[in-house]
């Protein structure tokens, strides 16, 4: 009805939120999602995967008591879609398993907690590496990875560990013998009824473990200093033929990581950090190789990177291409006399004087170093050099940006490099999905 003036007379009908209403209604798990979903797709080719090793470490067995154990085909599952979404907290995933239709599909009804999927995912290093090395020789067999030629290329992750953390070997020492009065003292506590009257046994556990936790840390710092020291003596013999009035500084080690160093990020600042090295098939884009060490330099890790990649796929490397940062002589010689091309760029000359190009020949050198240089100048050589970058940079920045390792948040090396192999392991399932099931 309309008034005189042509407005609306009446108010606007709206469609509100009615909580109180009742609604029945029958659904099962297999219609959360769609027929060609891709969380159907990574149960399928989960399916296919031989996860007999992850087996091994379950207690929960027929005629044992005990309730029975999550089964490691559904963890598996849902480490590898959550990392194809990015999530990279346990925290955030157990969520999904409540709140996310694909999640809830994987799961069938099977509840999961955060600190169930926090352990499954560090608690198989060998396993998981088995189980990539796997992956990765069944796309050999089906010709779909070469590894003729791979490109290398390593990434600085910010490690769980504060930047206030780094102690010198005396404080560490004093923060020894207070963390192990500090558990004599919570043990005293404890063990006094009277004292810990008010303590539930939940709270008593976890001030325990907080305290043995701190005190482990501790330790672990003062067993990295001697590593630490050696390091920092080798240094000091290269800096003193250089300047011989400058001094280092005592080394330091992390009460929160002892495995965690201070490197140069790649904005130019210095953080605690943890180096991820990656290899990846140029023609495939394939990752054939993880590694993590707490190195801030890439020398001398294109050898044992090489290696592996040969381990994991029974192939021969024959191309191997890497940054400036991996340059060390010795090892294109090496290179060399076992049938490998590297492609890795000189530095350029100190005196222009002398030498007009990084790509002259020096004098003293050897053959292989003459021919290394000219490869590196000559117009395929630059082209082939190319694929470094347009490769296993990419697949860097894809792990970083899409993959949930942009930041780790796990402590240790070993820990650090099951979240690198999952990433991985996800990357190459999600790329190879349709291989890796037929």
């Amino acid at each position: 009805m309309k008034t005189e003036t042509g407005k609306n007379s009446g108010g606007p009908r709206l469609r509100t939120p009615d909580r109180a209403q009742v609604v029945m209604k029958v659904e099962s798990p297999e219609a959360l999602i769609s027929a060609g979903h891709r969380a159907r797709i990574i149960w399928q080719v989960v399916e296919s995967m031989d996860l007999s090793a992850f087996h091994d470490p379950i207690k929960a067995r027929d005629g044992v008591c005990g309730r029975d154990a999550t089964s490691p085909k559904l963890l598996v599952a849902l480490w590898l879609y959550a990392c194809i979404r990015g999530v990279g907290s346990a925290r955030e995933l157990a969520r999904l398993c409540i709140e996310s239709r694909p999640f809830l599909w994987l799961c069938g009804g099977v509840t999961v907690n955060h600190h169930l999927l926090s352990d499954f995912r560090v608690k198989h290093a060998q396993a998981l590496d088995d189980l990539m090395s796997r992956t990765i020789a069944m796309l050999v067999d089906k010709r779909l990875v070469k590894v003729y030629r791979v490109s290398q290329d390593g990434t600085r992750l910010r490690a769980c560990a504060g930047a206030s953390s780094y102690r010198r070997h005396e404080r560490l020492n004093r923060l020894l013998e207070a963390a192990t009065a500090h558990v004599a003292e919570l043990k005293a506590l404890l063990a006094d009824p009277e004292r810990s009257a008010g303590l539930s046994a939940r709270q008593k556990a976890a001030r325990q473990r907080a305290a043995r936790e701190r005190q482990a840390r501790v330790e672990q710092a003062i067993a990295a200093l001697p590593r630490l020291e050696q390091k920092q003596k080798q240094l000091a013999k290269k800096i003193a033929k250089k300047d011989k009035e400058k001094k280092l500084k005592e080394p330091r080690a992390s009460t929160t990581d002892a495995d965690a160093r201070v490197m140069k990020m790649g904005d130019g600042g210095f953080r605690p950090a943890m180096n991820v090295q990656l290899a990846v098939d140029t023609e495939s884009r394939a990752i054939v190789g993880v590694d993590v060490v707490n190195e801030g330099s890439d020398h001398h890790l294109s050898e044992p990177m090489r290696k592996q990649v040969e381990q994991r796929t029974g192939q021969k490397v024959h191309e191997h291409l890497m940054d400036g940062g991996f340059l060390v002589k010795e090892e294109i010689e090496r290179a060399a006399e076992e049938g490998v091309t590297l492609y890795v760029p000189p530095k350029p000359p100190r005196n222009k004087e002398l030498r007009d190009s990084e790509y002259e020949p020096m004098a003293g050198e050897s053959q292989m170093l003459t021919d290394w240089r000219a490869r590196m100048g000559s117009a395929a050589g630059k082209e082939i050099y190319k694929q470094r970058a347009s490769t296993v940079e990419t697949v860097n920045a894809d792990l970083k940006t899409h993959r949930g390792l942009d930041r780790l948040r796990v402590r240790g090396l070993g820990k650090v490099k099951c979240l690198a192999l999952w990433a991985a392991l996800a990357y190459n399932v999600l790329h190879f999905s349709t291989a890796l099931v037929g």
